[in-house]
């Protein structure tokens, strides 16, 4: 294996013997010995404020097979299985590797390949309908890739929990268009398991599948620019998005135009620095940007004392907005395509954010119809929404897979707070 930084002391160590005099260190101690790789390190101690048992884990279930049944069979990585399969599965199974694809609550939907280590990794408890989060077992490939919202592999005593530590795993979050996460893919076995071509693997697998959750899914524009005015995507990748095409934006500029549609009076450089930099950023800095930002954005841009835009810009913000002033709930959800400018960190794109996640959130709340509730839960907002969960479950058919769903993510939830 490549070694990775380790940060302090150097690259990371990975081999059996310092890997497991580290564990023990760590467990012993809380120490964590030099040389440990940062990734397991953090997960090692987000496993240990979770309270997870080293010797036991307890990845649980909470549904019948009937409900697991119409669970996964409403997933929409159901219809990619067939890839999966043919991508991953079939040469697991003569690599003696099993593939597991679990939703975005880290539950195992699909557990599949070899035979000899599908019994390995059920006498832990790695089955179909089990919960392989890190607050439940600790450090794992899919509970940490599912934690971290990247691609991990976790080779033996890296693994927080003792009795898994014979297996390596690889494993990557698989996302919608948007960027939502809707599952993992892993791959787990011995040896081979610890390869980097099995990472690879993993990693090139789930570059097909979001492909394929691309192509599936509906195409229609939620903005369209208007000659000599272009809209603003803020929820998702940023952009200006013109008649003939979209123009990408960096974060920065982004942030200044979406600071500005907020503001059509303008804004000084100085009130701009204290809305985009928790600290100092002087106006000095924050006239380079803009007119860095004029480069990009063109006539858009009006004057620079205060700096404002030339006219009114319409954002994907303003189309939630509208939709929910209708009353068209489930129309605001679909159009709302994530967290405003989710990278972000200036304090006035998080005070922005924070407002329109809660008008969203509340719309979602008061509405009764199962559909809008299911939509905002799979927000990266809603995922962890105990109450909309909760009555998501109330009002959804009994024996729907959207029932199924419902009580699949309760029963998480529910169990992270005992």
């Amino acid at each position: 294996m490549a070694e990775r930084t380790a940060a302090p002391g150097g690259p990371a160590r990975r081999d059996a013997r310092s890997v497991r005099t580290a564990y023990d260190t760590f467990l012993g101690t809380g120490a964590l010995l030099p040389g440990v790789d940062p990734l397991v390190a953090a997960s090692w101690r987000r496993s240990l404020r979770s309270g997870v048992d080293p010797d036991t884990p307890s990845p649980g279930g909470g549904l019948t097979d009937d409900e697991l049944e119409a669970y996964r069979a409403a997933h929409p990585l159901a219809a990619l299985m067939p890839v999966v399969r043919e991508l991953v599965v079939d040469g697991a199974r003569d690599d003696g590797l099993v593939v597991a694809v679990s939703d975005d609550a880290g539950r195992l939907l699909w557990v599949e390949g070899s035979t000899r280590t599908r019994g390995a990794v059920e006498r832990v408890g790695f089955v179909e309908g089990a919960v392989w989060r890190e607050e439940r077992v600790g450090t794992n490939a899919p509970g940490t890739a599912l934690a971290t919202r990247r691609p991990v592999q976790v080779l033996g005593a890296e693994h927080f929990s003792r009795p898994v530590q014979d297996l390596n795993c690889a494993a990557a979050p698989v996302r919608a268009p948007g960027g939502r996460v809707v599952g993992v893919l892993d791959v787990t076995g011995g040896r081979a398991a610890a390869s980097h071509v099995v990472l690879s693997l993993v990693r090139a697998t789930v570059a097909t599948l979001e492909r394929e959750l691309a192509a599936r899914a509906d195409p229609a524009p939620v903005l369209d620019g208007r000659a000599g005015s272009p809209a603003l995507r803020l929820l998702g990748d940023p952009a200006l998005v013109w008649p003939d095409g979209e123009r990408r934006l960096s974060l920065r500029h982004a942030e200044i135009l979406a600071l500005l549609a907020e503001q059509p009076r303008g804004l000084s450089a100085d009130e701009l620095a204290v809305l985009l930099h928790p600290g100092d950023l002087s106006d000095v800095t924050v006239r380079a940007e803009v007119s860095r930002l004029r480069r990009v954005a063109g006539p858009l841009l009006a004057g620079s004392r205060p700096y404002r835009l030339a006219g009114p810009v319409r954002t994907d913000v303003d189309v939630v907005r509208e939709r929910l002033a209708a009353g068209d709930v489930r129309a605001a959800l679909a159009a709302y395509g994530g967290p405003l400018l989710a990278r972000s960190v200036a304090p006035g794109i998080e005070r922005l954010r924070a407002e329109l996640a809660a008008e969203v959130r509340a719309a979602a709340h008061a509405s009764d119809d199962p559909a809008v509730l299911d939509a905002w839960t799979r927000t990266d907002e809603g995922a962890d929404d105990h109450a909309a969960w909760t009555r998501l479950v109330r009002l959804a058919d009994d024996g729907s897979p959207l029932r199924a769903r419902a009580r699949a993510h309760l029963a998480v939830l529910d169990a992270e707070l005992t």
